[in-house]
């Protein structure tokens, strides 16, 4: 269980980092140019990072539970936030100082509380059920992105943190990792359909209008559900007596990324 959180806080160390060098590239070229952005090696070490960052995600979501792997990935916009005070000379104000102390103090209560990672990795119906539902966010937002206009970026954000959250419980529902065997679970399916999904959402809604509201909206939407379907469908549970700890932690962590939103996009 140990290497699993640190496995967590490695995947919010690279996402959080890979934002800051993906500014610098973007700081590089013209604004909007992204073709030049992807020729600057700061741009490039950040996909990288990004990558070696889903990695970790994936690889602790095996091992410990969602709501520690979802609150330590939430945590990724604290990494941002100190980063690029140092390197892009972003300054901090004092409440985001204290955003940054809620979120490090929520993940060390989370660590410390965090029990097991349940045993259960839902049955076949459930599994077409996780597919079923990637298809279904992903037509969602489709419609959302053509016809919605008010509130756009929240609601795309929003579209685009449950598209994530559905790529940690579908992960979690694999039932093997195996070939054959991963290339003809459903939920294999899902992880792709919601992973691009969710990208291309949140996109469409950091494009539209308020940086903090969508980054927001989606910390919401990929932390609280998959917290809760852990817990309630997959066994993930705490150590004993340490629930209360663990929800604080998990509230603490949230609360200061959602503190942290303005820090969503990189060229910001």
């Amino acid at each position: 269980m140990v290497s699993g959180v640190v496995l967590a806080f490695c995947a919010a160390i690279c996402m959080g980092a890979a934002t800051v060098l993906q500014a610098m590239g973007a700081r590089r070229t013209a604004a909007g140019a992204l073709m030049p952005a992807l020729r600057q090696w700061p741009f490039l070490a950040g996909v990288a990072l990004d990558t070696l960052g889903f990695v970790a995600e994936l690889a602790a979501l095996r091992s410990v539970p969602l709501f520690v792997v979802e609150a330590a990935l939430a945590s990724s916009l604290a990494v941002t936030a100190v980063v690029g005070a140092a390197v892009l000379g972003i300054r901090l104000r004092p409440a985001e100082w204290c955003a940054v102390a809620a979120v490090c103090a929520g993940l060390a209560l989370l660590a410390i509380a965090a029990g097991r990672e349940g045993r259960g990795t839902g049955d076949e119906q459930l599994r077409l059920v996780a597919l079923g539902a990637s298809l279904a966010l992903a037509l969602l937002g489709r419609a959302a992105t053509h016809r919605v206009h008010h509130h756009r970026a929240a609601l795309l954000g929003g579209l685009a943190g449950l598209s994530f959250g559905l790529v940690a419980v579908a992960v979690r529902l694999l039932p093997d990792l195996a070939l054959p065997a991963i290339l003809t679970a459903p939920t294999t399916y899902a992880v792709v359909v919601s992973g691009l999904g969710g990208y291309l959402l949140l996109i469409e809604a950091l494009r539209s209008g308020s940086v903090t509201a969508a980054t927001a909206a989606m910390v919401i939407g990929e932390t609280v559900w998959p917290a809760l379907f852990g817990v309630l469908w997959l066994g993930d549970t705490t150590r004993p007596g340490f629930a209360p700890l663990a929800a604080t932690g998990f509230a603490a962590s949230i609360a200061g990324a959602l503190a942290l939103a303005r820090f969503g996009e990189a060229e910001g």
